[in-house]
């Protein structure tokens, strides 16, 4: 232990103990079955409403990481690698308007669980399948991850650790089982129920941080000045400045290929669409889509925490001795903040991570239950055999996540989030092309997406920090043949992009048999009121194939 602060630990233990308490009573709440399947286990019934959906996927999409990360982005080079992220969850919003209904829609007439089911069932391909499965489950694995090294921050903040295994990781031990067992219980109900709790503390935490830090720091022309200083200061290790306080020309093409690139890539994570799914109908998902920017104004405010903290001048050295920028809003609202309150805030970023990562293992669980384990290894499944593997998957893939906090660099852990970004967009021309085309070829896209793991995989590992030294150092790289610099994920997805048209144009000139299409041109805008698919007659795709469930 290392000087606790009794008063915020006390706090933070008050109310993880009450979400705990909710997690577990969540198990019967708005229960229509038993959770011996995943329709009730792992998509909570199907029956979330606007409302109770507006605070999952609020508590889904916007993370302790997050919470953490956009601001620490800020307070370390300035616009470009954190400000993005406004813009592009105010452009994602539209897009999911358009195409997630759409999943939906076929999802409820045909009982998909996961993407990867829709793909299978669009292509009549289980490679293909298995290929969006497989990069789902990597992707979120870091993901989860960097949840804990959330709490992790916020644990050492309270003085929390200690020169011994023991001292320094038995907190987060404590929160991971207490995060596995619910979860274990009561599915996604779980984290429905908590998302209340997590969404309400973090809106008073900023809501007080913007009014009283301002004040107490000397004013916004303060911050915003101190902050310009730092940015234009040169950084001794590479001889540039540390970074951006406005971008200039330079940056434009890296800003918005980060914004549309991540936007394009949010909503193809697992998590996402698990969320997505439990609504109980099409309207719910289209009103959360029109309402959900009210989180991008949170998370602007939530960037300019990064400035705030370069004014109070935190200290972002860690146990280690390593300055560590994951440290500093944690370190601001400990440094200005009453103890109690920061008890408070440290709370709702605790919270936050415990929110989503329930969901991230679940929505990976799910994806082996169905796309592997059902499509490979035991095809005659009961939905009770479904319901169980997935609730073990669960425990394993948070136990995974654990592996990559306690046991490797943290600087690994956030290089393979970059990476899964990279990853997850090569699913989008299968799963939202899929939602409006049946055109390209199975083949095609599936050679398209190894082509731009690859060569994603690749270029990630070749970007090297320039302070570190270390591979991965980045998400940036410059585009073939220029100066400017991208986003790799979406340089990707336009190789993976040229590569699925030009092979399906191929392969349809030579013929190749293409898979057999599952769904119906009725399916994509079919509504809650409609019969699933097993209470139709049977239906004739537009290419003449037998459409059965």
């Amino acid at each position: 232990m290392n000087d606790v602060n009794w008063v915020q630990l006390s706090i933070v233990i008050l109310i993880f103990g009450a979400v705990t308490a909710m997690g577990f009573m969540a198990a019967r709440w708005r229960r229509t079955g038993d959770l011996e399947s995943l329709d009730e286990w792992g998509l909570g019934g199907r029956g979330f409403g606007t409302f109770i959906t507006w605070f999952l996927l609020g508590g889904d999409l916007y993370t302790a990481y997050t919470f953490i990360a956009v601001p620490a982005a800020m307070y370390a080079t300035g616009a470009i690698s954190g400000f993005f992220a406004v813009p592009y969850t105010i452009v994602v919003y539209p897009i999911i308007f358009i195409f997630m209904a759409r999943l939906w829609s076929v999802s409820h007439r045909h009982g998909y669980v996961t993407p990867a089911d829709f793909v299978g069932g669009r292509y009549g391909s289980r490679g293909l399948s298995l290929a969006v499965a497989v990069t789902g489950i990597l992707a979120t694995m870091p993901y989860i991850a960097l949840q804990l090294v959330g709490m992790q921050a916020v644990f050492e903040t309270m003085g929390l650790g200690g020169d011994n295994l023991l001292a320094k990781d038995l907190p987060l031990l404590i929160a991971f089982a207490v995060l596995a067992a619910y979860t274990y219980s009561s599915g996604l109900r779980a984290p429905a129920m908590i998302a209340f709790v997590k969404d309400g503390l973090i809106y008073l935490v900023i809501a007080v941080a913007i009014l009283y830090l301002p004040h107490a720091l000397g004013g916004w022309d303060s911050i915003f000045d101190a902050a310009k200083t730092k940015m234009e200061t040169q950084n001794p290790a590479t001889g540039k400045p540390t970074g951006a306080f406005i971008p200039g020309e330079a940056g434009y093409s890296a800003y918005w290929t980060l914004a549309l690139g991540s936007a394009l890539a949010l909503f193809m994570y697992p998590h996402s669409v698990t969320a997505v799914l439990s609504t109980k109908n099409r309207n719910v998902v289209r009103r959360n889509a029109a309402i959900l920017p009210a989180y991008s104004l949170l998370l602007g405010l939530l960037a300019l925490l990064g400035f705030m903290a370069i004014k109070a001048q935190v200290n972002i050295k860690g146990l280690d001795g390593l300055n560590n920028p994951q440290l500093a809003i944690p370190r601001l609202f400990d440094q200005e903040f009453p103890s109690w309150f920061a008890g408070i805030a440290f709370a709702a970023i605790a919270v936050g991570a415990l929110v989503p990562a329930a969901i991230m293992s679940i929505a990976a669980a799910n994806l082996f239950t169905r796309n592997i384990y059902r499509d490979f290894l035991k095809p005659d499944a009961t939905p009770a055999q479904e319901a169980k593997v997935s609730k073990l998957a669960s425990l394993l893939v948070k136990f995974g996540a654990l592996i990559f906090v306690l046991g490797m660099d943290k600087t690994i852990s956030l290089n393979l989030q970059l990476l899964g970004g990279i990853w997850i967009l090569q699913t989008f021309p299968a799963i939202v092309g899929g939602l409006f085309t049946r055109w390209f070829h199975r083949w095609a896209l599936l050679a398209g997406w190894a082509v731009a793991m690859v060569y994603g995989t690749i270029r990630a590992y070749n970007v090297v920090n320039p302070v570190t030294g270390k591979h991965f150092g980045g998400s940036l790289a410059n585009i073939p043949g220029t100066d400017k610099q991208a986003y790799i994920a979406l340089t990707a997805l336009v190789i993976n992009l040229v590569v699925v048209i030009v092979l399906t144009l191929v392969f349809k000139a030579l013929k190749v048999v293409d898979g057999v299409d599952s769904t119906h041109a009725s399916d994509y805008t079919a509504d809650a009121g409609d019969p699933g698919v097993k209470d139709l007659p049977e239906l004739l795709d537009e290419g003449g194939a037998t459409a059965k469930s």
